[in-house]
Formats: structure tokens, C-alpha cells, sequence
């Protein structure tokens, strides 16, 4: 994980010398209005402006950005004559950013040749990663979801898709509505469980997924009970949570409630972390067949059992409309022949029969209790 982090209060000034070392020029990857809103983006320009650095900003970046919107900021970060990239956000903008810095650098590549292999491109443009959801994890990860071409979310990773450096302050999270701070901690919860289940799980991925759990647990039971905004210090330990959890899946990916929750995200609209959540409660339902133990571990630590993780979950989730069984078997077909490495790394492996039936359940678990 080569991404240098500097966390804590006004860690933007901390991380100055070290901003202004990768060059004179940088393009501002943005999208909506948190960047404002947050104060991320003043503080940015404050620190580009006392160090001499000029900028342009781009802020058409979408919630699961697309490919295309991701090349036209490359091109316009090469007009501009970038060094390098802030992207400032949740992880969309961030994700983005990973992905601007490898069309800026290979000005042939169409939209959807990032999926390709790499081989012979030009190292992509060094990035600042500056957070405002405590979700994503993207600060520390080597990953980076796109839409393609045809409407359907797919990753990059690699090396070449970290970050340079991360700048994670907390506070920029407090201006984060309510519906959008359960939806990111609910995506935290997803990765740490996920990593911690995981087939290829080891020692170090376990540790970040249990250091993880507890504060964005008690972030989304409060969230629950309360259905008000967190107070400060909540925020803080929801961000360091989701920053442990990001640590954790760097590890080992995810598991197939991404994969699956990606069709809610493009059919019905359902933001990420909510989507992904929705089928946490078939996660743990397997879990308790195929790694009992592992569950336990995690209901023990939770100071929880099964019964009350799933009340909490379904809550926060909210209802979706189930898929009839022809709609969900055309949409798991994109799995049958090109099957997702967070399938086989969940417990128990999972299939695109295993996802269709999930995406025509009025509650995941159900399908699998018969």
C-alpha cells in the first residue's frame, strides 16, 4: 500500500511540502457540491495558492463515474499541462481521480481501453487524495470502480491505480446529509465484514476488518436508533473506520454482495453502500454455513448476534423492489461465462444461478433458508 497517508486535523498544511513536491500545475477532480460544502476544496486552493501552484478544476465528476467523463477530464488535464491530480470527494471523485491520471498520461486510449491490460502505457499522473465520506476507503486502496460504456460498473486495479498521497481529515465529513453518512458507513460495514470472511483473508486483513467493525458499528446503530446526524467525534471514528476497512479489502477484494449490489446501483438507482448492504444479510447467512466461527467472531465482537445485525442492516438498506425471475436471470448472465474473483473468494463460493436467485428475493437470506 504505497499511499502516503497524513490523517488527522488540518493534515492538509501537514501534508504541504510533500503536495508541492509533484509539481506546479494541478487539475481539481471534483463532483456536486461536497467539495464546497465541506470545506475541502477552500482549504486546497488556500494551499495551492501559498505555494505557487496553479489549477483548474474539473467537477462533472458523477456518482459512479463513467469512463467517458473520466477521459474528457484526461484530455483536460493534459490542455492544462497537470502534474498532477487532487481528487476531492467521496469515492466517486477519488476513484476518478485514479482513473484521470492514466487517461492524462496515455492520450490514445479510448473510454473503455482502461479495462485493458496496460501493457506499454506511461505511468499515470501522481494524485491527492482528499476525503470527505467515511465509506469508500478509496483513499488507501489500489482500486478504481467505473461505468463503462454500456451502464455497468466495473473495477481497475493495481499498482497504478493507488493514490499518491491521502490527506484524511475527519472534519471534512461533517457536512455529509443524512441519507448519504448511513449510506457510506453501511458501504465501511460491507468492506470490513467482506475482507474479514473472505476465502484468501490473512492475519494483517483480519486485523484492519476487526479494528474496523466496532467504530462504524456503533456509527450505524446510532444512526439507527437516533436517525439524526452524528456528533464530531462519531464522525471521527465512522472515517477512521472506513480507512481501516479500505486497509482491510486492499488486502483481499470483496465479496459477491458488491457484485450483486452493482445491479441495484444500475437498474434501480440505489446508491452503493445501500445496494452492497442489502445483501450483507445473505453474506452472514452463508457465513453461518460455510465459516461458523468466523461469524461468531464477529457477533462477539459486535457485542450482537445474527437476529439484531440483520434488523439494523435491513433498516438502514431499506426495501427494493425484487427482480422478477426472467429479469434476473438475464442480468446474472453477465456472470456466467465471466464470473467475478469476489465470487470464488466468498464462503462457500458463489454462482450467477446463486445471484440470480438473490436479485428475485424479497429478503436475500430467504433464498437460501429453504
Amino acid at each position: 500500500m504505497p499511499v502516503e497517508i497524513f490523517c488527522g486535523e488540518k493534515s492538509i498544511e501537514s501534508a504541504g511540502d510533500r503536495i508541492a513536491a509533484l509539481g506546479k500545475k494541478a487539475l481539481i477532480v471534483t463532483g456536486g457540491t461536497s467539495a464546497v460544502k465541506s470545506g475541502a476544496l477552500a482549504d486546497v486552493i488556500r494551499l495551492l495558492g501559498e505555494r505557487g501552484i496553479s489549477y483548474r478544476i474539473f467537477d462533472k465528476i458523477e456518482p459512479n463515474p463513467r469512463t467517458a467523463t473520466c477521459h474528457a477530464a484526461g484530455r483536460e488535464a493534459r490542455a492544462f499541462g497537470a502534474a498532477f491530480l487532487i481528487g476531492i470527494g467521496g469515492g466517486s471523485p477519488l476513484d476518478a481521480a485514479k482513473a484521470i491520471g492514466w487517461y492524462a498520461a496515455n492520450e490514445a486510449l479510448a473510454p473503455d481501453d482502461i479495462y485493458g491490460s496496460r501493457s506499454g502505457w506511461r505511468a499515470p499522473l501522481p494524485s491527492v487524495l482528499v476525503g470527505t465520506t467515511a465509506g469508500t476507503g478509496s483513499e488507501v486502496t489500489g482500486v478504481s470502480v467505473l461505468t463503462g460504456e454500456n451502464g455497468r460498473k466495473k473495477s481497475i486495479s493495481g499498482f497504478g491505480c493507488y493514490g499518491t498521497i491521502a490527506v484524511c481529515d475527519y472534519r471534512y465529513t461533517f457536512s455529509v446529509p443524512y441519507g448519504a453518512t448511513v449510506s457510506t458507513a453501511l458501504d465501511a460495514f460491507a468492506h470490513a465484514t467482506e475482507s474479514y470472511f473472505a476465502n484468501n483473508a490473512n492475519t494483517l486483513s483480519e486485523s484492519y476488518a476487526l479494528a474496523a467493525l466496532p467504530p462504524v458499528w456503533e456509527g450505524l446503530t446510532a444512526l439507527c436508533r437516533t436517525g439524526r446526524l452524528p456528533d464530531a467525534e462519531l464522525r471521527e471514528k465512522l472515517y477512521i473506520g472506513s480507512l481501516f476497512a479500505g486497509l482491510a479489502i486492499n488486502i483481499t477484494g470483496t465479496l459477491f454482495p458488491h457484485s450483486v449490489g452493482y445491479i441495484l446501483t444500475e437498474a434501480r438507482g440505489l446508491p452503493h453502500g445501500r445496494a452492497t448492504a442489502a445483501f450483507a444479510p445473505l453474506l452472514f447467512a452463508r457465513v453461518g454455513r460455510f465459516a461458523p466461527k468466523k461469524a461468531q467472531t464477529i457477533f462477539s465482537l459486535l457485542d450482537s448476534d445474527e437476529r439484531t445485525v440483520t434488523a439494523v442492516l435491513r433498516k438502514l438498506t431499506g426495501s427494493w423492489q425484487p427482480f422478477s425471475p426472467e429479469e434476473a436471470r438475464a442480468l446474472a448472465s453477465r456472470w456466467e461465462n465471466d464470473v467475478p474473483a469476489n465470487f470464488t473468494r466468498s464462503p462457500g463460493s458463489f454462482t450467477a444461478a446463486d445471484g440470480a436467485r438473490a436479485l428475485q428475493a424479497d429478503e436475500p437470506p430467504t433464498a437460501f433458508r429453504r
